[in-house]
């Protein structure tokens, strides 16, 4: 039973959700996605142990609001074309998606390659439908199974917002990308509500809303402004039946180790994002592209009721923060908004590469000793707090 009452009292802890999995785990969910041939009984198995191995390791390591790690999920986004009908493979256009980034630096994202560039391999050819419940059924299912014999402060699933979700495919079928993002919409509250309904927060993954004017060079602020308030609504909408009190909602700028001169700013969406119908709010804050953004919330008001996740350590760095860093990250927002409404997360998440070839860009071993820094800096930082 949930116990999130507890950051009235404390700096809890929590994450965005994806963490690492076994390799070979990794290696099972890319012989599917690839179409290679797999032992699928013993990848449900490695999934089930998967999801109880990274509970665990989550409250050893002092994380208090723990998820599944999403070990079933090829992506945090592409996992929904195993779920959704009304849509079909097509092979990818040549070339990538020209973006501010790619365009400030060619030579560092080689052939124009970084998060939200690439071509789409998936394609909406007729009316979108939730037709494949079993894959969230089996997620739900070893999520309490994992929660046997412990007990967290509360637990999230993670769920893709209908922006990241409808970015993922091309729209061949409605009228236009809003009616598109509608449709698509309307389908994940299926999702959004079942890990309700299971006695979970849901937590809404939703990169697209701060990467939008990125990936739109074309886009002034004002216009991603307009892009991203619509979206809100849409989002809204879809989460119409679902208690405000048990959403939480994430944005970011991707995963990807670049410069990252084109995000958007945090004050030309703070404002927006306190609209959403969500208690929880996840966002990055300790890479320093976006560290001073703290400030935001001196002319932003909270709502009442309402609760920050700011990111106190970062995916876009192998460095391990200090927990002394963690805590004045932490500090100096909680001393703004009010120290019960400030949870201590990460800015995004740490899922380890599917690829075999390749390690993934913040290895285990490191991901595990940051999660021990942001627990050790809540605790300084509650300390301060509540002496």
């Amino acid at each position: 039973m949930s116990r999130l009452n507890e950051h009235q009292s404390r700096i809890l802890t929590t994450h965005t959700g994806s963490l690492p999995r076994p390799d070979s785990l990794s290696a099972l969910l890319f012989a599917r996605m690839t179409k290679q041939p797999y032992d699928a009984a013993t990848l449900q198995s490695e999934m089930t142990a998967a999801v109880a191995a990274t509970i665990r390791q989550q409250l050893d390591v002092g994380i208090d609001i723990v998820s599944d790690g999403e070990q079933s999920k090829t992506s945090f986004q592409l996992y929904a074309t195993e779920r959704l009908g009304g849509i079909e493979p097509i092979a990818p256009q040549l070339g990538v998606y020209r973006t501010r980034e790619n365009i400030a630096f060619p030579t560092f994202y080689i052939n124009g390659e970084h998060s939200g560039s690439q071509r789409s391999r998936w394609a909406c050819t007729g009316p979108l439908t939730y037709a494949n419940l079993e894959p969230l059924k089996r997620d739900l299912e070893n999520l309490k199974a994992g929660l046997n014999g412990v007990d967290p402060v509360d637990v999230f699933m993670p769920s893709v917002s209908p922006s990241s979700c409808a970015g993922t495919m091309e729209n061949r079928y409605y009228k236009s990308d809003e009616e598109h993002v509608e449709a698509v919409a309307e389908v994940m509250r299926v999702e959004y509500e079942t890990i309700v309904a299971a006695g979970f927060c849901v937590q809404i993954d939703d990169p697209r809303l701060a990467m939008h004017y990125m990936l739109a060079p074309e886009e002034s602020v004002a216009d991603a402004r307009k892009w991203a308030a619509r979206r809100i609504e849409i989002l809204n909408h879809a989460l119409r039946n679902v208690p405000e009190d048990r959403v939480r909602h994430h944005t970011c700028y991707g995963i990807n180790m670049g410069p990252r001169t084109s995000d958007m700013e945090m004050k030309d969406l703070a404002d927006l994002i306190v609209k959403i119908k969500a208690k929880y709010y996840s966002f990055e804050m300790s890479n320093p592209r976006h560290e001073h953004e703290w400030r935001v919330w001196e002319n932003v008001k909270l709502p009442a009721g309402k609760v920050l996740m700011p990111g106190c350590i970062t995916h876009s760095s192998v460095i391990v923060e200090h927990p002394e860093l963690v805590a004045e990250r932490i500090l100096k927002i909680a001393k703004i908004v009010g120290r019960e409404n400030v949870i201590a997360s990460t800015d995004c998440g740490f899922a380890s590469t599917l690829n075999p070839k390749h390690r993934p860009e913040v290895e285990p071993e490191i991901v595990w000793e940051k999660f021990r820094s942001l627990r050790d800096g809540a605790r300084i930082a509650t300390k301060e707090l509540w002496r």
